[in-house]
């Protein structure tokens, strides 16, 4: 069943734009926020962009039994929550968002998805994991076609999954990472089949905070759910959880080595900061080891939860970054400090490089309504600039975005921006209503002055399968007469799992260019580039490819690598 949005205002853009000047139009320049749909029909906790259908699947938790678009007759029958009772859920929890005419297409999902992960298989197709209840032992399939629909597996995990992270390995399986009471990893299975076991992973049990109350009682605050995971170009896992980390071989299950602890505070749920693996630089020819950064931002001093559980005050959170340069033999975090604190915010790789962070709150940690002042300012972190010039104010939103909310890379470089539900249900009469609106973020690069440094990649004359370590070509009609390859570059994007403000398997790969062949026919001109080495550095399955010309990207293309 499709949808149609009608809104009874019009759809206005929301923020002032700045004032373009400077070279090429840029400086001054603070991007612009649009209203694309009044009602995303569920909150959107849980986000990812589908390749193929170029949708935006959309879902939220089915404890709440409601949401604001029931089951078309075509899903029926209801979902019987309790059959002695005859209690019944008849409400979507699930959409496909479409991200040009904001459209809706119904999906039907049992388990409980609440605070479960995800991620594409090498096909393009979801896998999701864990939740809630009779959700958390779950593994979730949906294929990316027009009429799929979930297909779930109640019992193929062998512990709970809430509050878990998904990753991708370098064959395109995945390892699912912790969640609460979940001291252990283990990989999923092939659809259809259980898990008799976990490994245990003693790493997560050790970085749970415990507040001593006095008389041998303490206050438990694990700040270390939903821990950043992250694929590094050895091959290797990342895993952060609360303030420390380590390199760890999941198939030897092995410490390979650990990285000093980042102070000032907790950067995991419930306090919630953000991380990214910055953009991979790729060459023709690449060397042995393949350098790969880190950053991990915000979140929230370490007891922060307990003040926000027990007195109901809301600690400030925090305002640093730390970098790390994982493949260096003695990796030591280098401090930034952000132009305002985050906690709960989401970070989106651009298909430039660099890194927008936004949504959050300034005070409070995650959880229902632990979390004030809202941070409404996007900011702009430049990787490759220098140390006390990487962070650019953009401007403001004006709808909070705090608890639940996600952000989505779009083929056209925009962000699409959904969700926020700081309560227990679906609620609207509350200081931070259930959040259904959608809004797309234009960053500074599609200011109107830069329209004609947009490349259009022409598709049907494009490589759009390609292997690993080999060249391919993506030919662009341009307004150039000649384009030359030092403006020239090729990126890949994997899309990310949003959820509570970790972004499970994103990664940007900037690709080595070959060669820039102009004029192949008037007006195209054809660009050479060299695929990721292995699965290691680009795990198997499809990508956003984007040409970005002087800082401009185009418009992507869908390329699968394998």
């Amino acid at each position: 069943m499709f949808i149609k949005i009608v809104c009874i205002l019009p759809l206005l853009l929301v923020s002032a734009v700045g004032a373009p000047g400077g070279r090429g139009g840029r400086r001054g320049y603070k991007g612009k926020w649009e209203l694309v749909s009044q009602n995303s029909g569920v909150s959107a906790m849980h986000a990812i962009l589908l390749p193929k259908i170029n949708k935006v699947l959309m879902y939220d938790a089915t404890i709440w039994r409601v949401s604001k678009f029931p089951l078309p007759p075509q899903k029926m029958p209801c979902h019987m929550v309790d059959p002695v009772n005859k209690i019944q859920d008849c409400w979507c929890h699930s959409v496909l968002f479409d991200i040009e005419t904001s459209q809706l297409q119904a999906l039907k999902i049992e388990t409980d998805t609440w605070c479960s992960s995800g991620g594409l298989t090498v096909d393009g197709n979801l896998v999701s994991t864990g939740g809630f209840r009779k959700g958390a032992n779950t593994a979730r399939y949906l294929s990316t076609c027009e009429n799929c629909d979930w297909k779930e597996y109640p019992t193929a995990l062998a512990e709970p999954r809430w509050y878990a992270t998904q990753v991708t390995l370098p064959d395109g399986g995945f390892v699912v990472v912790g969640g609460r009471d979940a001291f252990s990893y283990e990989y999923i299975p092939q659809e259809g089949l259980s898990n008799k076991k976990a490994i245990f992973f003693p790493f997560l049990r050790d970085t749970s905070d415990n507040l001593p109350l006095g008389n041998n009682q303490f206050f438990r605050i694990e700040n270390n759910l939903y821990p950043f995971v992250h694929l590094v170009t050895d091959g290797n896992l990342f895993i952060f959880a609360n303030n420390r980390s380590m390199l760890f071989n999941p198939a030897a299950n092995k410490v390979v080595r650990e990285y000093p602890a980042l102070s000032g505070g907790s950067r995991n749920y419930p306090s919630s900061g953000m991380s990214v693996l910055l953009p991979i630089k790729l060459y023709v020819d690449n060397p042995e080891v393949i350098p790969a950064d880190v950053l991990v931002c915000g979140g929230a001093q370490w007891d922060a939860y307990f003040f926000v559980e027990t007195r109901k005050q809301f600690l400030p959170a925090l305002r640093d970054c730390g970098r790390l340069s994982l493949m260096k033999p003695n990796a030591v975090w280098k401090k930034e400090v952000m132009p305002s604190p985050r906690v709960m915010g989401d970070m989106t790789i651009l298909p430039t490089g660099d890194v927008l962070m936004i949504n959050g709150a300034k005070t409070g940690t995650s959880a229902w309504g632990y979390a004030e002042e809202p941070n409404f300012v996007p900011v702009l972190y430049k990787s490759k600039a220098k140390r006390g010039n990487r962070f650019h104010e953009l401007a403001a939103g004006t709808i909070p975005r705090m608890y639940h909310s996600s952000s989505v890379l779009l083929p056209d470089g925009k962000v699409l921006i959904a969700g926020s539900n700081t309560n227990n249900g679906y609620l609207y009469d509350v200081k931070y209503p259930t959040e259904l609106r959608v809004e797309k973020f234009s960053p500074p690069y599609l200011n109107p002055k830069l329209a004609k440094l947009r490349q259009e990649i022409v598709v049907d004359t494009s490589n759009k399968v390609i292997n690993y370590g080999k060249r391919f070509r993506v030919n662009v009609r341009s307004e150039e007469l000649g384009l030359n390859k030092t403006d020239i570059k090729v990126t890949m994007f994997a899309p990310a799992f949003t959820t509570h403000g970790i972004s499970m398997n994103q990664r940007l790969l900037m690709l080595g260019t070959v060669d820039v062949i102009n004029n192949v026919w008037p007006g195209i001109h054809s660009i050479i580039a060299a695929a990721p080495p292995s699965g290691k550095v680009a795990p198997p399955g499809y990508y956003l490819l984007y040409v970005v010309y002087k800082e401009v990207p185009s418009v992507a293309m869908w390329v699968q690598i394998k």
